[in-house]
């Protein structure tokens, strides 16, 4: 039976795979601790860990119709961003990913109410919401596969809960030892472009607003004490400062490891920093001991996380 082993809320903003010097002049001559954070998660779970493969949840691939899960045996190639080919430019990848995880977990979809494809078009496209987290923290580590499961435009809080469950459910019907990496941001506001270049160091000061920073660290305060049932109970206010892509990296993550009953407290890694107006961290949650999960008696005066509180899925 398999099981996931570590889960993480990482952050996979562009700085990180600029070349150190420009970074630092970026960064008021300071490296970021986005950068050392990942080197710290390296060194503590991704080369030392039992694990098989990675999944990430990807924030910037954005589907419509159905949730996408990728079954190439391997993905390899040169990857240049659309968003900012000066500074992701032809970078190399090349991992082997887990066609049997990808369809058992699809064939869960219609248990749980959704729709999930498993594809393995080679052609398929691959975004820096993956490549970036896989350059530092699975590069050189060829025997770990990696899979993404791209976020969908149309799917509310309740649609990515279900893809938490079926991915549950589809990993645990295997013999995989998993990863789980929510990729992305907290709250997500850029600053306009004739401002942006005055907000581009890593202080907290340049998060576009007051209340998203506060609103931001109060998540990571929840996710510190093991609250997920706080984050899920406020997620419509949260989605008022326009997390991204809705957060929804976030929900497929608490899916898959028990909703509002998930107890994992989160260790972070680095500081949580400003990207050009945007909230990032990089939290993770070791299994607990007793599972993910409280025993329902303890778990049974925390609020339930229902379809009601759904809202727009918006990609960014």
């Amino acid at each position: 039976m398999g099981e996931i082993v570590g889960a993480g809320l990482l952050a996979h903003v562009p700085t990180i795979v600029l070349p150190e010097h420009t970074r630092r002049e970026l960064n008021e001559g300071q490296e970021t601790t986005l950068v050392t954070g990942l080197r710290r998660l390296r060194q503590d779970v991704f080369a030392t860990a039992d694990y098989d493969t990675v999944v990430v949840l990807d924030s910037h691939w954005a589907t419509t119709v159905e949730f996408v899960v990728t079954a190439q045996p391997r993905r390899a190639g040169l990857y240049t961003s659309e968003e900012l080919p000066r500074g992701m430019c032809r970078m190399p990848y090349d991992y082997p990913g887990d066609p049997e995880l990808a369809h058992s977990v699809a064939s869960f979809a219609a248990e749980h109410g959704t729709w999930i494809t498993p594809i393995d078009d080679a052609y398929l496209p691959v975004y820096y919401a993956t490549l970036n987290l896989w350059k530092y923290l699975g590069e050189g580590l060829p025997d770990k596969r990696w899979v993404s499961i791209g976020v969908c435009q149309t799917g509310d809080v309740e649609d990515h809960l279900r893809l938490g469950r079926a991915l549950a459910d589809g990993i645990a019907a295997t013999d995989r030892k998993v990863l789980l990496i929510a990729s992305g941001a907290l709250s997500h506001t850029f600053w306009p472009l004739r401002e942006l270049r005055d907000h581009e160091a890593s202080d907290p000061v340049h998060i576009f607003s007051p209340e998203a920073r506060e609103a931001d660290l109060r998540r990571i305060a929840w996710f510190t004490e093991g609250r997920h049932d706080e984050v899920l109970r406020t997620m419509p206010e949260f989605r008022a400062h326009r997390p991204e892509a809705g957060f929804s990296h976030y929900l497929m993550l608490a899916g898959a490891l028990g909703e509002s009953r998930c107890t994992a407290r989160a260790r972070q890694y680095g500081a949580y920093e400003n990207s050009v107006g945007t909230g990032q961290a990089h939290l993770w949650f070791d299994r607990p001991a007793g599972g993910w999960t409280a025993p329902a008696s303890a778990s049974a005066s925390r609020p339930a996380t229902t379809s009601a509180q759904s809202g727009e899925t918006a990609h960014a």
